[in-house]
């Protein structure tokens, strides 16, 4: 990930839940928060409801990827988190994108498209 670095800390999650803006999908929710720098800082959260380790980390790469493959279309500068939902772990990558990106477009975290 080019532009981006892992985020952390605790305290960092918990103001990003309490003031960042937030758009649900089927997939994902995203989380996200202007953070004052001119790079993104990603963190990606997979609780205990989703089932065994196996599936949590399944989903946590699936997650990785899918914002891998899409860092380039998003705007720099921004605190992202991505709390995994149960069809992350298993359901249709495609649509899993496109539900990503129509989480990012509605924070306004995609960039402007050059014609």
């Amino acid at each position: 990930m080019e532009y981006t670095v892992p985020l952390k800390l605790n305290h960092v999650f918990r103001r990003l839940y309490a003031r960042g803006d937030s758009a649900v999908g089927r997939f994902v929710v995203v989380y996200a928060r202007r953070n004052g720098t001119d790079g993104n800082r990603l963190g990606i959260t997979t609780g205990a409801k989703l089932g065994r380790a196996v599936d949590r980390n399944r989903a946590r790469r699936r997650i990785r990827e899918t914002y891998r493959l899409n860092e380039s279309r998003l705007k720099r500068g921004y605190d992202v988190v991505i709390v995994a939902r149960s069809a992350a772990i298993d359901g249709d990558f495609q649509e899993m994108q496109r539900s990503f990106l129509r989480q990012c477009a509605k924070l306004r975290l995609l960039k402007e498209e050059k014609p």
